[in-house]
């Protein structure tokens, strides 16, 4: 079992002490399924980065108004701390207008992308799965969390992250995310470059597939940023 899983379960002591839950999330639990080396933790909470100050005083509160705390333990093992949160409509096509910190795993995994990333998972290393997450894992599909149409119109940037999942975890797209990516790939006009490129550069699989299915699904005259 990968070393970070007791730093997890170290730090959850600590908020449990105080009242508090706290739950791996994401990728971190999709990689721990697939049984791969975990990099940063990434976990969610049910405390306010004010309560968190109390008894986690040297983490990284520059971003507490979103809800994001950044901590890293004597190890250096880095956790990305988010409270739970529900988000309204995206203003920008990158990030809410507005975000609404809750208390419900349920209502948090309605702002995640894909099904597979809206697991969470707790000292038990049991996944808590609202979305069909771990199903889609083990049938190596990649489906979005509600209507693809609209969280592809909230952040078109989901349409490399979708493509670049498919090509590291050998993933096939569901229909209606295929479809959607068809419908919305225009969208991606409206992003920075450099974010994309920056996307495109997390890829830990072969780089020749991912721009196969760029010219698949006509990504390639919406961006300029294949070297």
């Amino acid at each position: 079992m990968d070393k970070k899983i007791a730093d997890f379960i170290e730090l959850n002591s600590l908020f449990e002490r105080h009242g508090f839950h706290l739950y791996m999330v994401g990728g971190t639990v999709r990689d721990f399924l697939l049984g791969l080396p975990l990099d940063d933790m990434d976990v969610v909470t049910d405390a306010l980065p004010e309560e968190m100050k109390a008894f986690l005083p040297e983490a990284n509160y520059h971003f507490a108004k979103y809800g994001s705390v950044t901590y890293k333990n004597e190890k250096k093992v880095k956790f990305d701390v988010t409270t739970l949160r529900e988000e309204s409509s995206y203003s920008d096509s990158r990030h809410p207008g507005e975000i609404k910190f809750v208390k419900d795993l349920k209502i948090d995994v309605l702002r995640r992308d894909f099904s597979i990333n809206g697991l969470y998972m707790g000292v038990d290393l049991k996944p808590l799965d609202y979305v069909g997450g771990v199903k889609d894992l083990e049938n190596k599909i990649l489906r979005m969390i509600g209507s693809p149409d609209k969280r592809l119109q909230e952040d078109p940037l989901r349409i490399i992250r979708a493509l670049r999942f498919a090509v590291d975890f050998d993933l096939s797209l569901d229909k209606e995310l295929e479809d959607s990516i068809k419908r919305n790939a225009s969208l991606l006009t409206n992003l920075n470059p450099e974010k994309i490129k920056q996307d495109i550069n997390k890829l830990k699989g072969d780089k020749k597939r991912l721009f196969a299915l760029f010219e698949i699904y006509n990504i390639n005259k919406f961006i300029n940023v294949i070297d």
